[in-house]
């Protein structure tokens, strides 16, 4: 998740100094909502992880 959220910002940019401000914006909100999902689950899994067996 991190990986593609960084994608996408990588292409907001690049779009954004081309003049594209359409897709720019698209882009950076994408890289948003999947920046949020990725600290979501990353909570989740250290919750999640720390429970005792048992």
């Amino acid at each position: 998740m991190l990986s593609w959220s960084i994608t996408f910002l990588i292409v907001a940019i690049i779009a954004a100094v081309l003049g594209f401000g359409g897709i720019a914006g698209t882009a950076a909100g994408i890289a948003k909502i999947l920046f949020l999902v990725f600290l979501v689950m990353f909570v989740l899994s250290l919750i999640l992880g720390r429970q005792p067996r048992g």
